[in-house]
């Protein structure tokens, strides 16, 4: 029974982390409001199920890559707290994740909701 009740902790823990995030994070508080914007835009449009999957994925990448950002930099930040050069660039690339994943994603509510959204214009 140990070892369940410490499975069940982690994801205490893992939702103590989500709600740190959401509180502390401006970027983490940007992509869930984005996120939500993109449900709600394509509950509207009504996506067919492959589409919600892939929506769910980006989704799913963008904010967890969000999440290790924060995790990296709250780690990094413990162990030098001075400016050191190959700490910035471990800072600068985790944020590029985020940044390149953000931008994919764009790219997909353009393919899923593009198409749909021109269609209701037309009509």
């Amino acid at each position: 029974m140990k070892g369940f009740k410490k499975f069940l902790l982690g994801f205490r823990w893992a939702g103590e982390g989500l709600v740190y995030a959401l509180k502390t994070q401006r970027n983490m508080q940007v992509h869930a409001a984005a996120s939500l914007l993109a449900l709600s835009l394509s509950l509207w449009l009504n996506l067919l199920p492959l589409e919600w999957a892939v929506l769910f994925l980006t989704l799913g990448l963008v904010l967890s890559l969000e999440l290790l950002n924060t995790a990296l930099e709250a780690s990094l930040n413990h162990l030098a707290p001075e400016i050191h050069p190959q700490v910035k660039i471990a800072k600068d690339v985790a944020a590029g994740a985020v940044l390149a994943a953000s931008i994919a994603a764009v790219a997909v509510g353009l393919c899923l909701w593009g198409p749909k959204l021109l269609n209701v214009l037309r009509h």
